[in-house]
């Protein structure tokens, strides 16, 4: 009787110890797969701000365009009115 019940206390810190082991080298996989998405992520947000800086020069343009246009209309006015 005695040795069944250590050979099932032994076949179940086997089992236990295995399943540790087993979910520590799958977390650690994670851990770099989480790691590689993290880099990626950081590579997308760097694209989206040289995006973001081509949209400020833009709006810089058409800001300088407008800012030509009023000076145009209002010398126009000055010309009409007086």
């Amino acid at each position: 009787m005695n040795a069944a019940i250590w050979t099932a206390i032994g076949l179940l810190a086997g089992t236990t110890l295995g399943t540790l082991f087993y979910l520590g080298a799958r977390i650690d996989s994670m851990g770099g797969r989480i790691d590689a998405l993290a880099s990626r992520v950081d590579a997308l947000a760097s694209r989206m701000d040289a995006g973001f800086a081509g949209v400020d020069a833009g709006f810089a343009r058409v800001d300088a365009r407008f800012d030509a246009l009023e000076a145009r209309f209002d010398a126009h006015l000055d010309r009409h009115a007086g």
